[in-house]
């Protein structure tokens, strides 16, 4: 059968690259020109570059459980990273699974404070993923030149750099299950801390930028991760073209909040202001922190070399996905998000909606946000802030005087989508 006609003939592919820390303006297709992400690009200019997507959550562990189960923090009570993933949650791969898909977790599975096996623990093989292979906990997920990782329930010696690790156990397993509808869900660690890349990249960035210490050169670093990274995904991509699987693949590009002025991160991403041209940083609902970078590639179907101001949510994937591939979300799931399909493949507008985001610590300090259309309320402890987010991108010209009754009628949605939370 000619690679044409299979491709025709059954459900399409799904593959989902997720960033770790990653901002907004870290990436060539956003305007970075300090380093090269050239792979990044080229997916961008084959599909739709998505200028207003958005994370569910600024911190690793939520965020990642709202994409999986198209759910709010609020309703999957994942709402800070020493929470486990429920076992009653319905995963992307749980969705897909009825459908012939094989599923595949590669890389980080943010769970939890626990390690690896312990009992009372969700493990990616108990919601949907018919394999999986990388760091199932948190503190390990930051080494980049691991020497241990999870194979299913086994821990396995491993050798080299993370990014290239995941993307050669992937290649592999694509390989082994290419037969059948397949989704993928790579995510990576990088360039979340440490900032660390092999010497051969760091190498091609080095006295390129101002150095706190030159024998610690944590800028360039960031950079080779970044480089790195795109470098990885190059080979994972070019793989789905030597496979013929391209054509009939649905590759997704995002990241799970934006980067971060955090310790760990030793200032390189406050050096290169890498979420530009937005306010904010991981851990804040400004634009900084929940604004990513996100792309959709699916030759013939999304269009390529298109910029979209439609909104996207992480929660949308769930019910987009599970859409394309010809199924539907069960009511019984009662997923957030919306399918988004149309909008991705530029027939529609996208639904008209308010979008939602909560930020609480055990401190009691809050930040909630509300959004509709270009409006976007914010709210942190008792005050709230009133932006158009697409005139004034920096989140520096506060509106609520000026449009009393838009403030009012966000700040009265977010009070009652709050009232929804699963305590």
């Amino acid at each position: 059968m000619a690679a044409g006609a299979f491709a025709q003939s059954r459900r399409p592919n799904v593959v989902i690259l997720f960033a770790d820390d990653m901002g907004w303006g870290d990436v060539g297709f956003n305007g970075r020109k300090d380093w090269d992400t050239p792979n990044l690009d080229r997916l961008a200019a084959q599909g739709t570059v998505f200028e207003r997507w958005y994370t569910a959550f600024p911190v690793c562990a939520p965020s990642r459980a709202s994409l999986l189960t198209g759910r709010y923090t609020i309703h999957n009570t994942v709402r800070s990273n020493g929470v486990d993933l429920p076992a009653g949650e319905v995963t992307i791969a749980e969705a897909l699974k009825p459908l012939g898909y094989k599923s595949a977790l590669i890389g980080k599975w943010h769970r939890g404070q626990g390690r690896g096996n312990e009992p009372g623990y969700t493990h990616p093989l108990e919601q949907g993923f018919d394999y999986t292979f990388g760091y199932l906990d948190a503190i390990h997920a930051w080494e980049h030149f691991p020497k241990m990782l999870f194979r299913g329930r086994e821990e396995v010696p491993v050798k080299g750099y993370s990014s290239d690790i995941l993307v050669d156990d992937a290649i592999k397993w694509i390989g082994e299950n290419k037969a059948n509808p397949f989704f993928l869900y790579l995510p990576f660690i990088e360039p979340h801390f440490h900032i660390e890349a092999p010497e051969e990249d760091v190498s091609r960035y080095k006295g390129k930028f101002k150095e706190k210490d030159p024998n610690e050169p944590v800028n360039a670093r960031y950079a080779a991760m970044v480089h790195r990274l795109d470098k990885s995904i190059g080979r994972l991509l070019k793989s789905l073209d030597e496979q013929g699987l391209s054509g009939n693949t649905i590759v997704v590009f995002t990241a799970d909040n934006g980067a971060t002025f955090e310790t760990g991160n030793k200032g390189a991403s406050a050096y290169h202001d890498s979420n530009r041209p937005f306010r904010g940083q991981k851990r804040s609902l400004e634009e900084g922190g929940i604004r990513e970078p996100g792309v959709v590639r699916w030759p013939g179907r999304v269009p390529a070399g298109k910029r979209s101001q439609v909104p996207v949510h992480n929660i949308d994937l769930m019910p987009t996905l599970v859409a394309a591939a010809g199924g539907s979300v069960d009511p019984a799931w009662k997923v957030d998000g919306a399918n988004m399909l149309d909008a991705w493949m530029g027939k529609s507008p996208g639904p008209e909606r308010t979008l939602f985001w909560e930020l609480e610590n055990q401190s009691g300090w809050t930040m909630y946000a509300a959004m509709r259309g270009d409006f976007k309320v914010l709210q942190m402890g008792p005050n709230r802030f009133l932006y158009n987010v697409a005139t004034d991108r920096g989140e520096r010209r506060t509106l609520g005087a000026e449009y009393p009754e838009v403030l009012k009628g966000l700040t009265g949605e977010l009070q009652d989508w709050l009232k929804t939370a699963v305590r």
